[in-house]
């Protein structure tokens, strides 16, 4: 009981407090974000047997958006195909092309996966220019030894 007392008194005092507050907060106002603009970007497709990931950044190395088949929704087996690749893109490419007004883009693919030409076809569907593709896949000059052969 007492503490339903102790409740119910700051409520009804609380009122006009939280009026005041409002009206403070109606004169006080946040500056607004100032839009960063991106004319050129790059755009790394990393595409894995498993999944796709588009990372999309300056060309000073900032990112600035990502997207990837997992992230879509994809999930399992379905993450590693062309058309989550394909999806993942879009959305990557809609955002830096809406919110930080990306014209033109490097695109630069890693990795084996069947995601990797899926990904860069959407980039020019989205409205991207792209300038060049480059193929970044790490290739050993007979570096580490292998493991052993599988026994099936």
């Amino acid at each position: 009981m007492a503490k339903e007392q102790k409740g119910a008194v700051p409520d009804a005092t609380a009122a006009p407090a939280k009026q005041a507050a409002a009206t403070k907060r109606k004169k006080e106002f946040k500056k607004k974000r100032e839009r960063r603009v991106i004319p050129h970007g790059v755009v790394y497709v990393a595409a894995t047997f498993n999944n796709t990931q588009i990372t999309i950044s300056d060309t000073d190395g900032r990112v600035v958006c990502w997207s990837s088949a997992g992230a879509i929704g994809f999930k399992g087996s379905r993450k590693g195909t062309p058309y989550a690749a394909q999806q993942a893109s879009l959305a990557a490419a809609g955002v830096a092309r809406d919110q930080y007004g990306m014209k033109s883009v490097e695109v630069r693919v890693k990795g084996p996966g069947s995601g990797r030409e899926s990904a860069v076809r959407a980039l020019a569907a989205a409205g991207l220019h792209i300038v060049l593709i480059r193929d970044v896949t790490p290739i050993p000059h007979n570096g580490c030894r292998p493991p052993k052969r599988r026994r099936v």
